[in-house]
Order: C-alpha cells, then sequence, then structure tokens
C-alpha cells in the first residue's frame, strides 16, 4: 500500500495547502520523534472531542478542545509563529507542550 503523497506546501515552507486553503504547517525543527508523540495527543484529543459531542458532555468537550489546543500550538501550528521564534523558543514550546499532554493523558481503562 503507497502512502499518500505529503500535501502541497507553499514556496516558504510556512503552510500546506489543502482543498485551495492555506494551514500553518509543523514546525520543520521538531525531532520527527517529538513530531509522532504530539500527532499521537492530537489525534486522541480529536478522538475525545468526538465522543464528548456524541455524549452530549461540555465539560469533557472543553477539556479535549484544550488537549486539541495545547498540541497544535506544540507543533507550531498555533501561538506565535514558528519563524519568529528563535531556536530556544521553539524547543522549549515543544517540550513544554509535550510535558504538559503527557500529564493532562486521561487514563486508560
Amino acid at each position: 500500500m503507497d502512502s499518500p503523497a505529503p500535501p502541497e506546501r507553499t514556496p516558504d515552507g510556512r503552510y500546506i495547502v489543502v482543498n485551495g486553503r492555506r494551514w500553518r504547517a509543523t514546525d520543520p525543527r521538531i525531532p520527527e520523534d517529538v513530531a509522532a508523540v504530539l500527532r499521537r495527543h492530537l489525534m486522541a484529543a480529536r478522538r475525545a472531542v468526538a465522543a464528548a459531542r456524541r455524549n452530549e458532555d461540555k465539560a469533557a468537550e472543553g477539556l479535549a478542545r484544550s488537549r486539541v489546543h495545547t498540541a497544535k500550538v506544540a507543533l507550531g501550528e498555533r501561538g506565535t509563529p514558528w519563524w519568529e521564534q528563535s531556536d530556544a523558543e521553539r524547543r522549549e514550546r515543544w517540550e513544554n507542550g509535550a510535558s504538559e499532554l503527557d500529564a493532562a493523558e486521561p487514563e486508560a481503562d
């Protein structure tokens, strides 16, 4: 099975283009192992948002949306643009986000 093609990028590499819409790209300096953990947290949080909505649980939805936001900021897709941050600020952003998400991860049943 072939991997899907990576999304189109703008010439400056700061954005990806999906269905004609620009989205901020993940910070390319995040080490791949860290980025993979952050993406795992992001996907788990998105699934938690969907589950909370199905259950009409506003409190759980709010917590899950907060986790989505934290993951997106850690990945550099929200917040201060990564291209405006120093290397130290970028590292601090993804390390703090990963730590916060690890601490906030719900316990498995």
